[in-house]
């Protein structure tokens, strides 16, 4: 019986290996293009699975595949193309105009990407995925040509957006529009998986559609929908771990000691008469140097004995290793009929900064349903998140910094440690973080609309859109005692805060398109209402019995109490229109214009308009180019429009009193003055009491933006080259300053006036180019790089000289861009007595100090041997990105740098002058290791001395360092599961990855900080080590 079993199990095996092998076929064939010409490296895969091949240099291919499947063949700027498999294929590819027709929203509506004229950048979004950004606005930096971006390295990810430079006096932040809805509030709140396309406008053309909000360029963000099909579940999760890249070089107690001893025989004195505990064996070598043999310390550094000296790294005793969580769930679906998003997802940054954090739920639901046929249809974007966060405390790091390393982080009884004998006033950094680690806000904000669409007939559809942003945020900020050293302070407080902002919008928006021969129109007109409020309560109050967050609400203070609040708004009607005209996909027209009104404004000039005009020309659908096949697009653009600003306080057309109940700011007796505030801007009387500190000005009107743009899109050899190029000359009139006028005693006398002009030109390139190599290997280069300068040209003498927009209060800053900077010329250090006797006449001139160019020549340094210094605007920015795929395999990696751009250094004051700051014994960096001396003579850091008689503290050169930065943003490898072996566990696609952010960072050799992107006391920006899944069922 087992005999014949087995003689079973042998037949029925042969017969499936027979059967396996009746089923594969040999698959072969050859592909071309519409030419007939072999297409070399097009990917031919079984569909469904990995299965397949690439073609060869002839375009050949050949493999073997299950009898009767379906063959998917692709490649870069073809269609792809499904066939049955069999032998002797011959497969014609056609090209793919996808991209051109690619729809692209540019505000209100939308428009195909070939017939574009104003200047518009289309973001990947899968790349910026891949950063791990919490706000997806950080993931840009350096992916769109003349989008500036700034941050540092704080667990929430806020970050300054910046479009072409600076345009104004006042705030330069663009507009976003999140799903039709405007905004200007943070995007660090904003999930950016739930984002699904982001365009940038740049030019009037393209922005001006908005108006008054417009004039610092437009961010238009579409969250995703759902797809025609099944469900689809994604699931996205990684885990990071954060590390401090680039710590600061501070002293260490013993090198401490003996920076401190050389700056004492430096000045004559008597380093053993030091207040610190330090005590040196000293004396001179044979050529009269000072020699240092050795140093000691005391046990004790109090006359308690309870602060024992130490050697605390307070860097290592203040930061850690962060951690960064980041989880989403989406579940869609869709049909003819409907679509449907919904998602989940939670953010958690613990910092690098001990005790600071940061976390986000988030909620969305998208959908839209089709009634009627296709004649009515309703739909919505509605998001809720709540946000929270512990932020380090204010100027931590320089805290950090300056903190004596002799000083331990405990004393003896357990308690904190602080300064005692003749160590400086500054808190214990570790006691800080203790203090400050209650002091968490929570931040609610609700953002979304709802619509409907009426199609009444072709090619008209009327739409009307209510959006919501409302948004609130409570906390709590503790005043405990600090209980340490000479600092010690009993006082304990806490202020209760709310804050609500409260924005809605209603627009209806009407267009039309027809299309009659070669002319093809389309048509839009719309009205919309803004309305902003804002208002914040505080209550204070001072001595709780009981020193815990639960128990201390402003009810259970038995000691001084205080209240505030305020609250304001603004309104926004406007009414626009555009038209589109096309000729033959081969001449393009575009014009806007939009009608504001502003109730920020005076009733004198509360209305503007703001037009605009763009023209384009596809010069290869022109006869004498329309065969060459090589050419894909090549598009001429102009445009010419006009923006504006009405960024400024809601109250800035108002005469504006403050109550001073006889009670003046120095708590001395202050009489008031009498004035109406019952409406007449500035007239009538009051009783007495009331302190007038703003003047009215109901002239005042919107900041107007003028900007041209010529601009050329190309792409070629089957769109594997492609990219363009833009020229913009963007000018603003009419910047509203404060102005300080004549008023009388004690009164205030600042009045908004527009007064000030800007511009900015500049040029910004992109270019990209991919191909799939004959083996498959797959690659997608991108690169772009920007210049702009920008100047302001007139502002009223008194502002452009006091130093508030630039020039130090020196020089006018007129001709010079905002906040140029004005100061000495540092021409290196004094070497010898010659050198001292030889120069200009300086107070302080010394050997071994700092000495000043004479620009006037008059043999002596004084206020006006200064000069230009300082330009905050960069030569070049630039940005450098590499994808490969290679069969299961992908990898990116993502360059962004800056060149030519000037940083003020802030924390080289603390690193090479030891008196930099007229406060005794702070610690400093290493570098004063290196300082001159007499026996160090090569060094350029100023002589080591308790006192700067020099001066070398005033704004020069020597502060201004280059800040020219190169840095690996992000690199990235991920592995996707072969779809046969995902399809067993159920699921559409698993991917893993594994990337770093901030890997690496070139920068100048003459730099001399840790990180010139964030030079001084920002939060530091990490290096992150990431590890993820992407799983889609």
């Amino acid at each position: 019986m087992k005999q014949l079993s087995r003689i079973i199990m042998s037949l029925l095996g042969m017969m499936y290996c027979v059967g396996v092998m009746a089923q594969n076929i040999d698959v072969s064939g050859t592909v071309v293009d519409e030419q007939d010409q072999p297409v070399i490296g097009a990917s031919v895969l079984q569909k469904g699975s990995s299965n397949g091949t690439v073609t060869d240099i002839d375009g050949n291919f050949s493999f073997k595949a299950p009898q009767g499947v379906t063959l998917v063949v692709s490649y870069i700027g073809y269609k792809t193309t499904e066939v049955k498999a069999g032998t002797g294929l011959k497969i014609k590819l056609q090209t793919n105009a996808s991209e051109l027709n690619e729809v692209v929203v540019t505000g209100y509506t939308t428009q195909r990407k070939a017939d574009l004229t104003g200047a518009v950048s289309v973001v990947n979004v899968d790349e910026l995925a891949k950063q791990n950004e919490n706000n997806p606005m950080k993931a840009l930096q350096g992916r769109v040509p003349g989008m500036n971006i700034s941050a540092d390295g704080s667990p929430s990810g806020s970050a300054t957006v910046r479009i072409r430079g600076i345009g104004t006096l006042n705030n330069n932040d663009p507009l976003y529009i999140i799903d039709g809805v405007p905004t200007k509030a943070g995007m660090h709140e904003l999930n950016g998986s739930d984002i699904e396309s982001v365009q940038v406008l740049k030019d009037a053309a393209s922005a001006s559609i908005y108006g008054s909000r417009a004039a610092n360029g437009v961010i238009i963000i579409t969250t995703k929908k759902g797809k025609e099909g099944k469900v689809k579940v994604d699931v996205d999760a990684s885990i990071a771990a954060s590390m401090y890249a680039h710590k600061m070089d501070v002293l260490n107690a013993k090198e401490y000691g003996q920076v401190m001893w050389q700056a004492y025989v430096n000045d004559g004195m008597d380093p053993n008469t030091n207040g610190l505990g330090y005590h040196y064996d000293w004396g001179y070598d044979a050529q009269g140097h000072p020699v240092l043999n050795s140093l000691t310390m005391k046990k004790y550094l109090d006359a308690a004995g309870t602060t024992p000296a130490a050697d605390t790294d307070w860097f290592k005793e203040t930061t850690r290793t962060g951690v960064v969580q980041n989880y989403n769930v989406a579940v869609s679906s869709g049909s003819d009929r409907h679509s449907s998003y919904f998602s989940l997802g939670y953010y958690k940054n613990l910092g690098i900064i001990k005790s600071s954090d940061f976390d986000r739920y988030s909620a969305r639901m998208n959908t839209e349903y089709k009634l009627i046929k296709d004649v009515l249809t309703i739909g919505e974007h509605f998001t809720l998140n709540r946000t929270s966060e512990v932020q380090a405390p204010g100027g931590f790091l320089e805290n950090v910094l300056q903190f004596n390393p002799s000083l331990p982080v405990y004393t003896e009884r357990g308690d904190f440690a602080g300064p005692v004998g003749g160590y400086p006033d500054r808190e214990n950094p570790v006691a800080r973080l203790s203090r400050n680690s209650h002091n968490r806000y929570t931040y609610w904000r609700t953002f979304g609309d709802a619509y409907v669409n009426l199609h009444l007939f072709k090619g008209f559809n009327l739409r009307s859109t209510f959006g919501l942003d409302y948004s609130q945020k409570q906390q709590r900020i503790f005043t405990f005692p600090v209980t340490e050293g000479t600092v010690a302070n009993p006082k304990n407080a806490v202020e209760a805060k709310q804050e609500h902002w409260t924005k809605w919008m209603w627009n209806a928006v009407a267009t039309y398109n027809f299309e009659t021969g070669k002319h093809h129109v389309d048509a839009m007109a719309g009205i919309e209402l803004n309305r902003q409020d804002d208002d914040y309560f505080s209550g204070y109050k001072e001595d709780y019995i009981i020193l815990n967050p639960t128990y201390m609400w402003p009810d259970a203070g038995t000691g001084t109490a205080q209240a505030y609040g305020n609250g304001g708004g603004y309104s926004l009607v406007s009414y626009f229109g555009k038209l589109n005209y096309n000729y033959a996909d081969k001449y393009l027209a575009s014009f806007t214009l939009r009608y504001d009104g502003s109730s920020r404004f005076g009733k004198n000039n509360r209305y503007a308009t703001f037009p605009s005009v763009s023209l384009g020309w596809r010069i290869n659908q022109e006869k004498f180019l329309k065969d060459k096949q090589w050419l894909n697009d090549l598009k001429l653009r102009a445009s010419w429009g006009a923006t504006g600003n009405q960024e400024i306080s809601n109250i800035a057309r108002y005469t504006i009193y403050v109550s001073n109940y006889g009670v003046n700011e120095n708590g001395g007796q202050s009489y008031g003055t009498s004035y109406d505030i019952t409406g007449s801007n500035g007239g009538g009387q009051l009783p007495s009491g009331f302190k007038r500190n703003q003047l009215g000005n109901n002239d005042i009107k919107w900041e107007t933006t003028t900007q041209t743009n010529l601009g050329l899109d190309f792409s070629i050899f089957n769109s594997s080259l492609y990219g363009s190029f833009d020229w913009y000359y963007k000018k603003t009139k009419d910047i509203l300053v404060q102005m300080a006028g004549i008023a009388a005693m004690g009164e205030g006398s600042m009045q908004w006036i527009n007064a000030g002009a800007m511009e900015n030109r500049g040029v910004e390139f992109n270019v990209g180019y991919r191909k799939t190599t004959n083996w498959g290997l797959h690659y997608d280069l991108t690169g772009n790089i920007s210049t702009y300068r920008n100047k302001i040209t007139a502002l009223p003498a008194t502002v452009a000289a006091n130093g508030t927009f630039g020039g130090n209060g020196v020089k006018s800053v007129i001709g010079h861009p905002m906040g140029a900077q004005v100061g000495y010329i540092e021409e290196g250090i004094f070497k010898s007595q010659d050198e001292v006797d030889n120069h200009a006449k300086q107070d302080g001139a010394a050997v071994g100090r700092m000495r000043w160019k004479d620009l006037n020549g008059d043999k002596v340094i004084t206020e006006a041997d200064q000069d230009w210094i300082y330009d905050p605007t960069p030569d070049l920015s630039y940005g450098f990105n590499v994808y490969l795929e290679y069969k299961n395999f992908d990898f990116t990696m993502f360059w962004q740098g800056v060149q030519g751009v000037d940083v003020i250094s802030d924390l080289k004051r603390e690193t090479d002058i030891w008196a930099g700051l007229n406060i005794g014994f702070l610690n400093k960096g290493k570098r004063l290791t290196e300082a001159w001396s007499a026996t160090n003579p090569g060094s350029n850091i100023p002589a080591l001395s308790l006192s700067d008689n020099n001066n070398e503290k005033r704004v020069s050169s020597y502060w201004v360092e280059n800040g020219s930065y190169l840095k690996l943003r992000t690199i990235q490898l991920g592995y996707n599961l072969p779809n046969s072996v995902a399809s067993r566990l159920a699921m559409q696609r698993m991917r893993f990855y594994i990337s770093a952010q901030n890997l690496l960072t070139i920068h100048s050799k003459s730099f001399t900080g840790v990180d010139p992107e964030n030079p001084n006391y920002g939060y530091p920006i990490p290096l992150n080590i990431t590890f993820g899944i992407n799983v889609t069922f």
